[in-house]
């Protein structure tokens, strides 16, 4: 447990009020989708795996985006095998962006904690009992996994993918301070009601988003621990990171220093 390392924000509590008994806690996984037909059946496996092993209860939320390869027949198939009340196919027309994927996943999420996750195999399940428990040790708002502590790091990215990662990174430390070591990964736990009022605050879209979650995490003083996770790139598909993310993310860098 050492090596799960954490920062606070603020220290803040949250108990439950007197004379009422602590209801059961409740995982919702989103899983925006986005022509990640070989990669669902798989990630959906080892969702089920991990939470079944834990013990914890959990529900898997699949927002596809009108993906043209078929991803949302693969979800229909998974919500068959098994069962609309652990995996819940609620699919849009067309890419929409991610911040509103998870307010739609949220519209239909039972949980009172929010996971996110990419359904590329980037993030791996077997981190989802160490998001949990270091969440209960310290009563976090959020728990974010972070590649730049403890044993945390990267794997299958080429020298010029980690260097641009380690140096958007850097240079995001220096500018925002953000009070957390891994502002651009996006495999994340939170109380739901905090991921409400996050996105309502937020108005970044794309890579940026994530950066600017914990930046009004930050203000709004909400409490963030932080797991070592080993991220890898994706399997099957192609990367969604180009030359335009780089610079709405340059661009994106540069408004969140200036307004807050």
């Amino acid at each position: 447990m050492a090596a799960l390392e954490a920062s606070r924000i603020s220290p803040r509590s949250r108990r439950e009020p007197k004379g009422r008994a602590p209801r059961q806690d409740k995982y919702s996984v989103l899983l925006p989708t986005y022509n990640e037909r070989e990669n669902l059946p798989l990630i959906v496996w080892l969702l089920v795996k991990s939470f079944s092993e834990s013990g914890f209860n959990y529900e898997i939320i699949i927002i596809d985006d009108g993906s043209p390869d078929g991803t949302r027949d693969v979800a229909e198939q998974l919500e068959k095998i098994y069962g609309s009340d652990r995996i819940l196919l609620r699919p849009r027309e067309k890419k929409l962006g991610l911040g509103t994927a998870y307010i739609h996943g949220m519209k239909h999420a039972t949980g009172n904690y929010i996971i996110i996750m990419d359904a590329d195999l980037s993030h791996h399940p077997k981190f989802i009992p160490e998001f949990i428990r270091k969440q209960k040790e310290g009563n976090f708002d959020i728990v974010s996994g972070t590649r730049y502590k403890g044993n945390g790091g990267v794997y299958g990215w080429d020298l010029k993918r980690k260097i641009i990662s380690r140096v958007a990174n850097f240079i995001t430390q220096i500018l925002l301070r953000p009070g957390a070591s891994d502002l651009t990964g996006s495999f994340r736990l939170y109380r739901k009601e905090v991921l409400q009022k996050l996105i309502g605050k937020c108005i970044s879209k794309g890579y940026v988003f994530q950066m600017e979650m914990i930046v009004r995490a930050r203000q709004l003083n909400y409490t963030i621990g932080e797991v070592p996770i080993s991220f890898v790139d994706r399997v099957y598909g192609e990367s969604k990171l180009g030359g335009n993310e780089i610079v709405s993310f340059l661009k994106g860098l540069l408004t969140l220093f200036a307004t807050t």
